[in-house]
């Protein structure tokens, strides 16, 4: 209740009113997502991919200009979570390298960094996975697991006594 709703405006009674409210600001503060999870939420939606089923693998295709293969890292977490992830930097001196007194006009391009993650399915062969960046793209190929042989019926003699 609020003590100013009842006519009393006394500082004092403010002030107890205000220490009576902490404990619900502080529990929405601790209810809040981290900074850490905010960013890499950001960074999971801001980097597009596509996943192909293939008749003997899955393939990732995720979009990367103007990174270089060392810049990206492919993972494989907890067994069964492929993470792509890395860091687009920005040049300090601008794009051609020479320190010009660059000012950007304009930004539209992200930086920073990117991360996106895709669970993997039962059949997926955590063992054979290949990665491969050309022109600005990445592929990850993440072979399957054959599926077992069907069992063929066992055939038993019979012995004539």
């Amino acid at each position: 209740m609020d003590v100013r709703m009842v006519g009393l405006d006394d500082p004092l009674l403010s002030t107890l009113q205000h220490l009576m409210d902490m404990p619900e600001e502080m529990e929405k503060a601790f209810s809040a997502p981290s900074r850490t999870y905010v960013r890499d939420a950001k960074a999971m939606a801001s980097t597009p991919a596509d996943v192909k089923e293939l008749p003997g693998a899955y393939v990732f295709v995720v979009d990367m200009p103007g990174l270089k293969a060392g810049e990206i890292k492919v993972q494989v977490e907890d067994g069964r979570v492929l993470v792509v992830s890395g860091e687009r930097k920005r040049s300090p001196d601008g794009e051609d390298g020479k320190d010009g007194g660059v000012k950007y006009l304009r930004m539209e391009r992200r930086v920073g960094k990117f991360m996106r993650k895709f669970s993997l399915p039962d059949n997926a062969d955590v063992d054979a996975i290949s990665a491969v960046c050309q022109d600005g793209v990445l592929t990850v190929t993440v072979q399957k697991v054959p599926p077992p042989e069907p069992k063929k019926p066992k055939t038993i003699e019979v012995k004539v006594a």
